[in-house]
């Protein structure tokens, strides 16, 4: 049983090692091809903030649909959301996974204790407050 244990545990650190190098991948992705569109651009003027610009559009950047739907238009922003998103879930990955390591073991105190932390990170994520 120890090296099953020794697996799980091994693919729990791939999944972080994994989490991070993507999501700073799709970051980087999105930072080039910011860069690559608007490099050249003036220096805008960060001391006011004006919700009138015609481009800015809050939910293409704050909503999962308007990140994915960024993604598939090339919008460097939307990838750069996307990457802290994949960041994200990382941690949030190594806690489903340790769920199911605790439920092999049969260590039912960690793995209740696991499964309520996996859902108040997943209730807090969808808005529902417990």
């Amino acid at each position: 049983m120890s090296n099953k244990v020794s697996d799980l545990q091994l693919l729990i650190a791939h999944t972080l090692r994994l989490g991070v190098a993507l999501a700073a991948f799709i970051a980087a992705v999105g930072g080039i091809v910011y860069l690559i569109q608007h490099g050249s651009d003036a220096m805008p003027d960060y001391t006011t903030f004006s919700y009138s610009d015609p481009t800015f559009h809050p939910a293409d950047y704050t909503t999962l649909d308007g990140i994915l739907e960024g993604i598939g238009h090339l919008n460097s922003r939307s990838w750069i959301q996307f990457g802290v998103i994949v960041l994200i879930l990382t941690p949030v990955m190594r806690v489903f996974l340790s769920l199911f390591d605790f439920l092999r073991e049969r260590d039912w105190l960690y793995a209740v204790i696991t499964a309520v932390v996996l859902a108040v990170i997943i209730a807090n994520s969808l808005g529902i407050h417990l």
